[in-house]
């Protein structure tokens, strides 16, 4: 029986990359369409319904996770696949939480879409092998001795308040104007923030607080 797939991302050479791989590991998986954003998915899938639905979290106009929700309040009967380069927890348990079955990193598509797809077809459910470290250092963290102390509680509500809008995007002149503070608070801030969680990057900081609940996308 054929697996019928809707396919979205807003870069057409993912896309591409994507139905290659499926033609090449799956015949019997025939990819229905291809959207570059949530909302021409929800267009296509509304004309031509599939039985799984690969998707990119982090598209424009409806992102990935809103397109989920949505597609299933439509149709409880789809299955989706999401697609993101981030493997923090948090985002992963959103995933789920809307109703995606599979959630996979891009970075091992080709190894694992086709047994995404078809796992998630039979009724399953698929996560990214990586993943599933990471599940288990979560759970261990969870498990510390009572009194051991977690990185967050070192900081001030004004550095976790800087800690969430860095993740979420905003420059430090943006988050001075929204913090009524000075550019160079700001800057004390950031270098407070990397010094107590021993940070050295930005990109760090943000998954940081993406993986904590800090922020998300």
């Amino acid at each position: 029986m054929a697996i019928r797939v809707l396919l979205a991302d807003d870069h057409a050479i993912v896309r591409d990359r994507l139905k290659a791989v499926m033609r090449a590991g799956a015949p019997e998986i025939r990819v229905l369409g291809e959207a570059g954003n949530g909302r021409e998915l929800l267009r296509l899938a509304a004309r031509r319904p599939a039985h799984v639905y690969v998707i990119d979290v982090a598209m424009p106009l409806v992102n990935g996770i809103e397109a989920t929700d949505r597609l299933l309040r439509a149709r409880p009967e789809s299955r989706v696949v999401l697609l993101s380069e981030h493997d923090v927890q948090g985002l992963v348990e959103k995933a789920f939480r809307f109703g995606a079955r599979g959630y996979l990193l891009k970075e091992e598509a080709a190894q694992e879409l086709v047994t995404a797809v078809r796992k998630v077809h039979e009724g399953g459910f698929y996560l990214s092998p990586r993943l599933g470290a990471q599940v288990l250092e979560r759970v261990l963290i969870r498990q510390q001795p009572r009194g051991a102390k977690h990185p967050v509680a070192n900081l001030t509500p004004r550095e976790q308040e800087t800690l969430r809008l860095i993740a979420e995007g905003y420059a430090s002149k943006e988050i001075a104007e929204r913090m009524h503070i000075a550019v160079d608070t700001v800057q004390v801030h950031r270098k407070n923030l990397m010094r107590k969680l021993d940070i050295h990057r930005q990109t760090e900081l943000v998954r940081y607080a993406l993986r904590e609940g800090i922020a998300s996308l």
